[in-house]
C-alpha cells in the first residue's frame, strides 16, 4: 500500500492526475483485500480506515483530472463537484474508522500505523477543501 501511495505522490508531482487517481485507487482496493482476510476487528478496522483515505485520494484525484481535462477553469461542473462529494464522504469514513481505537489497536499493533493515517486524513481535509475552493464547488 505504501509503494501505491508513493506512486501516487509521485503521478501527482509529475502533473499526472489521473496516474495518481489510479495507484490510490490500486492501494484501497488491496486495502479491502487485506481486510477482508483478517480476522481482528482492530485490524479490520485499520484496512476499511486506510480504504477509505485512499479512495478519497482516488477521488479528489479523479475531480482534478476532470477539472483539467474541462479546460480548468473555474466554476468546475457538476461531475467534479458530485466527485469532490464523494471524496469529502470517504474522507469522512476515514476518520471515523482511523480515529483511536484504544487497547484493542495497541494488540493488534496497528496504533502507530492508524495514527500516522488518521494525521494524512486530516491533511487530505485541508487539501480536499482548498481543491473545493479552487473548483467553486459548494
Amino acid at each position: 500500500m505504501e509503494r501505491l501511495q508513493n506512486r501516487a505522490e509521485e503521478a501527482i508531482a509529475n502533473g499526472d492526475a489521473d496516474g495518481a487517481a489510479m495507484s490510490s485507487g490500486k492501494a484501497a482496493l488491496m486495502a479491502s483485500q487485506l481486510a477482508a482476510r483478517q480476522q481482528n476487528q482492530a485490524v479490520i478496522r485499520f484496512y476499511r480506515g486506510a480504504e477509505a483515505l485512499f479512495r478519497a485520494q482516488e477521488h479528489a484525484y479523479r475531480a482534478l483530472a476532470l477539472f483539467q481535462r474541462a479546460g480548468g477553469q473555474p466554476p468546475a461542473s457538476s461531475g467534479v463537484c458530485g466527485t469532490m462529494r464523494l471524496a469529502r464522504h470517504s474522507l469522512r469514513d476515514a476518520l471515523e474508522l482511523l480515529a483511536d481505537q484504544g487497547p484493542a489497536s495497541v494488540e493488534s499493533g496497528r496504533a502507530q500505523q492508524a495514527r500516522r493515517l488518521h494525521a494524512g486524513a486530516e491533511e487530505w481535509g485541508k487539501t480536499i477543501e482548498g481543491l473545493n475552493g479552487d473548483f467553486q464547488c459548494r
